[in-house]
């Protein structure tokens, strides 16, 4: 099974903090991303079997940097791909914060979804289904996985027992590791936004 799983977010790129990037293409990491992720890969322990990534680039260039560090393959697994933002995709948080429906969105995550896009209870059952999926499977040991902040933030409320509307409970910064260590109930987490030191 595996033992530990090592939850990544991606590293900085330009537009964090200014757009709600989701899923829009050409989102690439900065030189603070690829730093922070060198630092990262320096410091998880121990050593992965497994390194699977979200297809979006960002994630995909921050795994590439880890599995350069540990000589593993990367594997892109649909399961750990952004939340789909649907209409909001590409806007600025400015503009969004005028949005009603952004609002609700931000009070109400358990219920509220983005328009045409993913609810945040889809977004959880496709990340722990893949999650417990990886807990059986014999020959994962111990896996990294590289995320966005919302995914991993779903997985950890489920862990945690937690509503999904105390999102805001857990912070996921870039480039931060969060760890679930498996055990015969099943996962505990054992690490919640951890940073590597600058």
């Amino acid at each position: 099974m595996a033992a530990i799983i090592h939850l990544v977010r991606h590293g900085h790129h330009a537009l964090l903090g200014r757009t709600l990037c989701g899923r829009m293409n050409g989102v690439t990491l900065d030189d603070v991303g690829c730093a922070e992720m060198a630092r990262c890969a320096a410091h998880l322990r121990p050593w992965p079997n497994l390194i699977q990534s979200s297809p979006q680039r960002r994630c995909m260039q921050s795994a590439c940097i880890l599995a350069a560090h540990f000589g593993l393959p990367v594997e892109i697994v649909p399961a750990l791909d952004e939340l789909d933002y649907g209409e909001w995709t590409g806007r600025s948080f400015e503009e969004l914060g005028r949005d009603p429906q952004w609002s609700r969105w931000n009070r109400e995550r358990g219920s509220a979804r983005p328009p045409d896009g993913e609810s945040m209870r889809s977004l959880q059952n496709r990340i722990v289904n893949h999650l417990e999926q990886l807990r059986n499977d014999r020959s994962a040991g111990t896996a990294i996985a590289v995320s966005h902040a919302e995914p991993i933030r779903a997985a950890l409320l489920h862990y945690a027992r937690m509503r999904l509307d105390d999102f805001l409970a857990i912070e996921i910064d870039p480039s931060s590791i969060s760890t679930l260590s498996a055990g015969r109930g099943g996962y505990r987490i054992t690490g919640v936004n951890q940073r590597v030191p600058a």
